[in-house]
């Protein structure tokens, strides 16, 4: 059966020419939709046959909560969510005085293979459609009871290697007869699809992109990042300037601290160099700890130190806030030990 979430109200007008139904119904269906019903019956709007034959033509799955965990330091809020073939996904509800941003996934595992994250070990289960990925945002709203006025794409597996999905998502949680999110609150974190880059460009969006660089050399990125080997720094570097010429939008390069790998002085100046004519902001993230990975994470002065030292050269820099540390808030640790636990793995 089509997965009606999935839908945009467009396509969901004309399922509902296709069985007859006035247009107006597609609008109060798909209203039902982004308010979370969980099943055609809590649309009460609708005639019993109506709803029944939605029931017999449409798949409306929704997710169930299979751990939650909420931080007693910051208020955060984790969840591990079931998806309906048993998978698993993380999302994480974070508070800010701006306002409450949710992290969330858009694969079941990922097949990218960075030395740092958890969220890679296993590989690739499979990518998620364009519902789950709503849902996330959807139903943690509706857990938590906390709106959600932001969305960062930094969950778990590439969003870029989802490229179509994401896309449709978007759309979806931007709808101004759904969620409506706008686009300029929404940020979408790759590790560096440079082909995907350019394609997304071409979409001139607003929203904010955000690039993992974690290292400025080729010798190093290659070493935790596999993907570098496809796409160079050099090449990724100059796609993110094709991006900016576009979009208009400045780029926000995530850069993991980690001890003695990526965090010298002199990796800072390279760093420097290589963004250079690139409207760029650094956002330097403290690593966390993964058990099964032997790297370690940068003494706070030396985050500091390199932090300095990208400014006095005009390079904008921040230390990214650690939140939800008491319940390892970082991506992928939750699934792991969830599955671990349960015996899948």
């Amino acid at each position: 059966m089509k997965d009606i979430k999935s839908m945009t109200l467009a396509e969901l007008t004309e399922e509902f020419t296709a069985l007859g139904e006035p247009k107006f119904r597609a609008g109060q269906v798909y209203t039902w939709l982004h308010r979370g019903a969980r099943s055609f019956d809590e649309m009460t709007n609708l005639s019993k046959p109506l709803r029944e034959k939605l029931a017999q033509n449409y798949a409306l799955p929704s997710p169930t909560v299979a751990r939650r965990l909420e931080s007693k330091k910051d208020g955060t809020i984790k969840y591990l969510w079931r998806l309906t073939d048993g998978n698993c996904v993380e999302s994480v509800l974070m508070r800010y005085h701006h306002g409450n941003t949710v992290c969330i996934s858009s694969e079941v595992g990922c097949p990218m293979g960075c030395a740092f994250c958890a969220s890679t070990l296993g590989g690739l289960v499979r990518r998620l459609t364009p519902s789950e990925m709503l849902d996330q945002v959807l139903f943690t709203q509706l857990d938590s009871g906390l709106p959600v006025s932001n969305i960062v794409l930094m969950g778990i597996g590439e969003p870029l290697d989802n490229y179509d999905t994401v896309l449709r998502f978007l759309a979806l949680v931007n709808s101004p007869e759904g969620m409506n999110i706008g686009m300029r609150h929404i940020s979408l974190s790759t590790c560096g699809v440079v082909d995907k880059i350019d394609r997304l460009a071409e979409e001139n969006l607003q929203l904010t992109l955000s690039v993992s660089l974690h290292a400025p050399t080729d010798e190093v990125r290659s070493s935790i990042m596999p993907i570098n080997r496809k796409y160079p720094v050099d090449t990724l570097l100059a796609a993110c300037k094709r991006y900016f010429e576009k979009t208009g939008r400045r780029i926000s390069f995530e850069y993991a601290m980690i001890r003695g790998v990526n965090d010298t002085p002199q990796m800072a100046q390279i760093l420097i160099k290589k963004l250079r004519g690139i409207a760029a902001h650094v956002n330097l993230i403290p690593l966390n700890d993964v058990a099964e990975s032997p790297l370690k994470p940068s003494l706070p002065e030396t985050v500091r130190a390199f932090q300095q030292t990208l400014e006095q050269q005009g390079i904008p820099a921040t230390v990214r806030r650690t939140l939800g540390s008491d319940i390892n808030a970082s991506c992928g640790q939750l699934r792991r030990n969830f599955e671990r636990e349960n015996g899948r793995m």
